[in-house]
């Protein structure tokens, strides 16, 4: 049976711990001694010492019943900023923050609600298929740990991920591929009060490519792009030589991403030239989209689990990136539900305890379902 008060307290504990992305260790250790606890054999991979970071994924396999499929249950342990010692208020039915940093419900509360599950479970001798519990760190910069994670080892039939915001039952199946780039546009200095003929302004090229970009905000139904950071000159009288933009580009189309991608990025390009100048491209693709149809199996398991709970299924789409793009680009049907969070990155993020509930029961009738069918 699901036990609030504890439920309560472990989220808690969690969002007590300064847990900012690369900077995981303090949650990796308390999670490793949570699952230690529990009994189970938690490990910890290499990904931090791919990334930079202090820690890497914590890891744990639970045995169950070989013959149903397997699930994997992830959530990650970073918070963005500002993310120091966060002090959690309950208020009734709401724990808050005191105003001055983030909550941390995401991703705290995916970890909590995954842990009193698998906790439920196990005192209640309820019977489950194989689950592999998987916390991932550097979530919040660009999915790093996920995109680092050893899947070889994680033998999963379906993916659970607890990293959802509304109403419990939402389940985000559709999510738009990612890519980044930064460009570098370069000029030639002069001195701007002497000869400024002489120079070429890097920052007059990236203001009028930015000016006339011919995709910008929201191009069509399902694909964006942004111009987030522009850096450039470094003092006042000299015609600025080089100027750096970043910037992405988001598509649930992998055709639509790559064209429009390819079109700004051209455009950048034509302008720097007619202009006298050049320009230095790095273009990264993130990660994939991914877009779960409601006929597929996955979908059924939750289904399923909707139909014991009373809590309603709410199939939509999300314009954010989540481990549950790189989960389902690697072959395996991975779903993102809610845990409930609100105004997550925001000093006004809280969540409902009844909500971190109710997704444990949800996350239970999924597990359940489950366990009634047989490996295909």
């Amino acid at each position: 049976m699901i036990n609030r008060q504890r439920l309560t307290e472990q989220f808690i504990s969690l969002v007590r711990i300064d847990s900012l992305t690369r900077q995981e260790r303090k949650m990796a250790d308390a999670l490793l001694k949570k699952l230690k606890d529990m009994g189970l054999e938690p490990y910890e991979d290499g990904t931090g010492s791919k990334i930079g970071g202090d820690a890497g994924n914590v890891i744990c396999y639970v045995k169950g019943e070989k013959q149903k499929p397997a699930l994997l249950l992830m959530a990650h342990m970073d918070t963005v900023v500002p993310g120091i010692s966060k002090n959690p208020i309950i208020d009734g039915d709401i724990i808050k923050t005191d105003g001055t940093t983030v909550l941390g419900g995401d991703d705290a509360a995916g970890i909590a609600v995954i842990l009193e599950t698998v906790k439920s479970l196990l005192e209640d001798k309820t019977p489950f298929a194989d689950l592999y519990l998987v916390f991932t760190v550097a979530e919040e910069s660009g999915l790093f740990g996920a995109r680092n994670l050893d899947l070889s080892r994680i033998p999963a039939d379906y993916a659970i991920i607890l990293d959802e915001g509304g109403d419990i039952g939402t389940a985000a199946v559709k999510a738009p591929h990612y890519n980044r780039f930064k460009v570098t546009f370069i000029g030639k200095a002069a001195h701007a009060g002497v000869e400024p003929e002489k120079g070429l302004s890097a920052i007059m090229m990236a203001s009028k490519a930015i000016a006339d970009m011919p995709h910008f905000g929201r191009i069509d139904e399902e694909s964006t792009s942004n111009i987030g950071i522009i850096k450039g000159g470094q003092v006042r009288n000299i015609v600025c030589d080089t100027c750096e933009i970043e910037g992405e580009v988001r598509s649930v189309s992998e055709e639509k991403i790559n064209r429009y991608t390819d079109e700004i990025l051209d455009h950048f390009k034509r302008v720097s030239e007619k202009m006298g100048g050049t320009v230095k491209i790095e273009l990264e693709k993130m990660y994939p989209g991914f877009d779960i149809k409601e006929s597929d199996d996955i979908i059924s398991l939750l289904k399923e689990a909707s139909d014991a709970t009373d809590i309603p299924l709410k199939l939509q789409a999300t314009g954010g990136g989540s481990d549950t793009n790189i989960i389902n680009g690697a072959g395996i049907p991975a779903i993102n539900i809610s845990v409930g969070m609100a105004n997550v990155h925001s000093t006004n993020e809280y969540i409902r305890i009844s909500d971190m509930e109710k997704a444990c029961r949800f996350l239970t009738a999924i597990i359940k379902a489950a366990y009634g069918r047989n490996k295909s």
